[in-house]
């Protein structure tokens, strides 16, 4: 069986356009990074102005001035150190930015002028202990991977669709079917299906981890992602939980995805005798629960929040409101994905080994 598994494994990367699609994830997560990287910008009347590796130092150094717990004190003196010098012009002063803490600040505690608008840190955040810091590298790096993870859900699939379709007329197909069976060939191509998205995804996210920690350090992982600059939506999770936890459920959920995505995958290419009908289908599968107009608030958003999609657009999971037992609704993503491998692993192998030649 081991040997099936390699040969059914090195089939799959050792297509062409498997290569290319691997390649091409890769480029588009370095060029994603350092795109963000480059477009990065920070002021302070102190340090001045810079951009990409300049204003990170900034944001870094102004964060290292108020990072530890928030507090009322250290509100009023950001207040106090961002306020504007010049005429707004009608201006919302929540929507300055200067640099990410100002930007974070001003998004809670301004008025329309950018001056205190009065409210206590427990007024915003109620009785959650806010631990500040530079967080805006990781929050970056947690958008972009939204991006990527999407891709590599695709890229899954173009991987897999041939899995099976492509092999109903192959020789390989009749050779190895004399040799060891039918439910071993068909067996060997599910095992190999499922080790070709774990370990693609594996890899995808090490390189994106490894990039956003060359490119901005480790600051701000253990710092809470509620008080983040008005541009990240990762503000609006009803958790106070640290960038590092954000990122750990945002990876176990891109595993969960490509998981789920390999299960329906694997049936349509076992269903498909034409590879590229298999490959639309498994695509337009995935896609088509975007297309759904059911907003976040709609109850029967937690059913289709658990379709593949959405375990990478994660902030929409995270921010369905936690279980009663205090558990994330975005864990229900993990027997989601087991129920989706099991039916399209469980019926693609069946399929396939009836339609082997004996």
């Amino acid at each position: 069986m081991k040997k099936l598994i390699y040969f059914e494994l090195r089939k799959i990367f050792s297509k062409r356009l498997s290569m290319v699609t691997l390649i091409g994830i890769l480029l588009f997560s370095a060029l994603l990074s350092f795109s963000t990287y480059q477009n990065k910008y920070a002021f302070d009347q102190n340090a001045g102005e810079g951009s990409g590796k300049a204003a990170v130092e900034i944001d870094k150094e102004i964060a290292a001035k108020y990072e530890g717990i928030l507090t009322d004190e250290k509100v009023r003196q950001m207040m106090s150190d961002f306020a504007p010098t010049s005429d707004l012009h009608g201006l919302n002063a929540a929507y300055i930015y200067q640099n990410a803490m100002q930007s974070a600040a001003f998004s809670r505690f301004s008025d329309l002028n950018g001056n205190w608008n009065g409210l206590s840190v427990s007024d915003v955040f109620g009785n959650e202990e806010i631990k500040i810091g530079y967080v805006d590298g990781w929050l970056s790096t947690s958008k972009n991977m939204v991006r990527v993870f999407i891709a590599l859900a695709l890229a899954v699939i173009i991987m897999l669709a041939p899995i099976f379709s492509g092999e109903y007329e192959g020789v390989d197909n009749i050779i190895l079917t004399s040799k060891y069976g039918k439910t071993k060939c068909a067996t060997a191509k599910v095992v190999a299906g499922i080790l070709t998205a774990i370990l693609t995804t594996a890899l995808i996210v090490a390189f994106n981890l490894f990039l956003a920690r060359a490119f901005y350090g480790t600051e701000g992982l253990n710092c809470s992602i509620l008080f983040a600059p008005s541009e990240y939506v990762e503000a609006f999770i009803p958790f106070n939980i640290t960038c590092g936890t954000l990122l750990k459920y945002q990876i176990l959920l891109a595993f969960t995805c490509t998981i789920s995505v390999t299960g329906i995958t694997l049936l349509m290419s076992a269903i498909s005798k034409n590879q590229i009908v298999a490959l639309v289908a498994a695509m337009a599968i995935f896609l088509f629960p975007v297309l759904l107009p059911i907003p976040e608030t709609n109850p029967l958003f937690r059913l289709v929040g658990l379709l593949p999609v959405y375990h990478v657009l994660a902030v929409s999971l995270l921010s369905v409101e936690q279980m009663s037992n205090g558990m994330l609704y975005a864990i229900w993503a993990i027997p989601t994905a087991l129920i989706f491998l099991g039916i399209g692993a469980g019926f693609s192998r069946h399929i396939f080994a009836k339609h082997q030649v004996s």
